[in-house]
């Protein structure tokens, strides 16, 4: 991998990491000074590597630079004492308390902070744009993306939420077993969208970025390993994690190219990973809570039981339960999506128009493929709408290529 594409990598996998570990063990009441740290030891790699090349192991080469940096900003405490005082734990801290970028370290930092960045001082949807942003690396336009909201909104949500987190004497502390509970469904709803900007990534023209959803699924393994996160609710998104998880390398070909589901190669799907999601899905259905995640954690399943001749019945009574429980735009599309396969395109065709969501690419592109068997225009009209609502390249690409099947058929139609 060349330096101006491992550097992004690393970047985007590292960055997070280093903060949290900084902050845990620095005791930092102000995140900035790990972040600070955190981007000059990145700033460092880029200017070493493309005179010396990229080390063998980068990854420990940026956990050695972070640690030295770190070190040698507390060396220099007594002169900026007066600044740093208040960035730091009452008593002070000593320049050279020792730590490593362990595993264990890492995970331990990374909920830690998530746990604590989840700070009911905020509302919800900020708390996750912090935790999204701090912790997961994401970028404005990812948090945007995932929000299906503006990119100043996300701005001045952010600010707000720094801000009210100064305010309020942020510090890393052990949080009470109520505070924990209090905060558990922020941070599920946190890693939840993490996954998803991996597995349905909307940047840098990757349809899938595995780096995520295996970070996700590292973390909220770490929470069923821990008695106060080991929930229903925790279970059943890791089940969901896994189940999604084992269709990965079927949903894309050699050229990075989107495969639709019903054309997926199901000798692909990776058997471990749905008996994984087996086990955790048996694990969440101990006592009589039915959540979100529940209930698309048994959607995926069903998705990944090719034989079973009424799954898609199983699955749209799935889906008319969870719109109950949350209602959503994709949610109520992908309900479509089933209904098209219980009761016919014509029929779906009609519960997709009731939903009007004209400014949506998933709501044309479900009714080109609705219409694609009896009205080849109102089909392409449709996928071309999509097109110019869509920002992804891949699913462009997927879209002109499903537009090229329907001239082709109609062409044979007119021969």
């Amino acid at each position: 991998m060349k330096q101006n594409e491992i550097t992004p990598h690393l970047f985007r996998t590292e960055y997070s990491k280093i903060v949290a570990v900084l902050c845990k063990t620095f005791q930092l009441k102000n995140i900035e000074i790990a972040e600070d740290i955190a981007s000059e030891t990145f700033l460092k790699a880029s200017e070493s590597w493309a005179v010396h090349g990229i080390p063998e192991n980068p990854t420990a080469w940026l956990y050695a630079v972070a640690k030295n940096k770190a070190k040698d900003y507390f060396k220099h405490f007594a002169v900026f004492e007066t600044q740093v005082q208040k960035a730091i734990k009452p008593g002070g801290i000593e320049a050279e308390c020792d730590f490593e970028f362990t595993n264990q370290n890492i995970a331990d930092s990374q909920l830690a902070m998530i746990f604590l960045v989840c700070n009911p001082i905020n509302s919800a949807g900020a708390q996750i744009c912090l935790a999204l942003q701090i912790l997961c690396g994401f970028s404005i336009e990812e948090i945007a993306n995932a929000f299906l909201t503006k990119t100043e909104t996300i701005k001045k949500r952010l600010q707000r939420a720094r801000n009210n987190l100064r305010n309020d004497n942020f510090q890393i502390k052990s949080l009470s077993q109520p505070e924990i509970k209090l905060r558990l469904n922020t941070v599920l709803k946190t890693l939840y969208l993490l996954f998803n900007e991996g597995y349905f990534s909307k940047t840098n023209n990757l349809p899938i970025r595995k780096e995520l959803c295996l970070e996700a699924i590292r973390l909220t393994l770490t929470l069923t390993e821990n008695i106060l996160t080991n929930t229903p609710q925790t279970n059943a998104l890791l089940a969901l994690m896994y189940f999604q998880s084992s269709r990965l390398d079927a949903r894309t070909n050699e050229k990075g190219e989107a495969i639709l589901f019903n054309e997926q190669n199901k000798n692909l799907w990776d058997k471990w990973l749905i008996e994984k999601g087996n086990n955790y899905l048996i694990n969440a259905c101990n006592g009589n809570e039915v959540s979100k995640y529940h209930l698309e954690a048994a959607i995926a399943y069903w998705h990944t039981t090719p034989t079973e001749k009424n799954k898609w019945q199983h699955i749209l009574q799935l889906y008319n339960q969870l719109i109950l429980i949350e209602y959503s735009p994709i949610a109520m599309l992908n309900r479509v999506f089933a209904y098209a396969k219980v009761y016919g395109h014509k029929k779906a065709i009609t519960e997709a128009e009731k939903l009007n969501l004209t400014d949506s690419n998933y709501y044309h592109g479900l009714l080109g493929y609705l219409y694609a068997g009896t009205d080849i225009e109102k089909a392409i009209s449709h996928y071309q709408h999509a097109i110019k609502l869509t920002t992804s390249k891949i699913e462009k690409q997927t879209l002109t290529k499903e537009i090229e099947l329907l001239k082709l058929k109609k062409d044979k139609k007119t021969i």
